[in-house]
């Protein structure tokens, strides 16, 4: 196994942080977890995330979930990966003209193959599923569900661009499963990182829906980002869903990354 490979895994089962505020560093890669207000009636946590990182490389791959009923559907997920992890870290060490491709085509396959179709049949629940991976100044999404990816440049800021993929409701992998149905309903797709610093930024919807909304536009999340720089940045967000009472658990996986090319521009600028 690759030395340079840095990896963390958890799943809500294990360890719930009900009322408890936990921020978690992986080399750059921050992952924060709360798992809800015990007085606003949380008792469980069905969240779930991945998060392998390859220093030498120049590569970061990510997954959260946020499961329901039981977090028995984030934990087959989990395995499955966990169980490809060394065809999955050497795809992404191939150029990335290449990697993103074949890492699709994998993730399909997996979650179209009888074997994994047939354990969601024996699991109770079902779960959002949003995998993230960056390579060079690229980074590729595949989602299942309502988890979110922003992307928080100031150049995009400027637009008013934050958010990457859209959040899509009654989509999951588990007990109810798209990739049961003769057409499978999921979104996919690349995007290019700007020059410069680059926010990625990834979290199940506990964030968004805290009591009060102070989350709901993302240009809140980017300014606390931005106001408290560092390692411990998503502290704060975590804070104020502490601080409003949120029943809901909150996953957050997020890194910076500097990207020293050139990103696109109009040909008449």
């Amino acid at each position: 196994m690759n030395k340079s490979i840095k990896a963390f895994s958890w799943v809500g089962s294990q360890e719930n942080f009900v009322d408890q505020l936990n921020v978690h560093q992986i080399n750059r890669i921050m992952v924060g977890r709360y798992g809800g207000s015990s007085t606003a009636g949380q008792y469980k946590n069905e969240d779930g995330c991945l998060v392998w990182q390859d220093e030498k490389e120049e590569w970061e791959l990510a997954i959260i979930l946020d499961a329901h009923h039981t977090a028995e559907s984030a934990e087959l997920v989990l395995e499955q990966f966990l169980n490809r992890k060394t065809d999955i870290t050497r795809l992404l060490s191939r150029p990335v003209v290449y990697s993103f491709k074949r890492l699709e085509e994998m993730v399909l396959k997996l979650f179209q193959g009888e074997d994994f179709l047939t354990a969601c049949r024996n699991v109770r629940g079902e779960t959002a599923c949003l995998i993230v991976a960056r390579k060079d100044k690229y980074l590729w999404w595949f989602s299942v569900g309502d988890c979110i990816l922003y992307l928080f440049h100031e150049e995009l800021a400027a637009l008013g661009q934050y958010q990457v993929n859209q959040r899509q409701f009654y989509e999951w992998l588990g007990q109810v499963n798209t990739f049961e149905q003769s057409v499978p309903c999921y979104t996919s797709g690349t995007k290019e990182l700007r020059k410069g610093i680059n926010h990625i930024f990834l979290t199940t919807d506990g964030l968004v829906e805290c009591p009060n909304e102070p989350f709901l536009d993302p240009s809140e999340i980017f300014k606390v980002l931005s106001d408290s720089p560092g390692d411990k940045n998503i502290l704060p967000l975590l804070q104020t869903l502490k601080q409003n009472d949120a029943r809901d658990s909150t996953t957050i996986v997020a890194w910076d990354v500097s990207i020293s090319k050139d990103a696109s521009r109009p040909s008449d600028e």
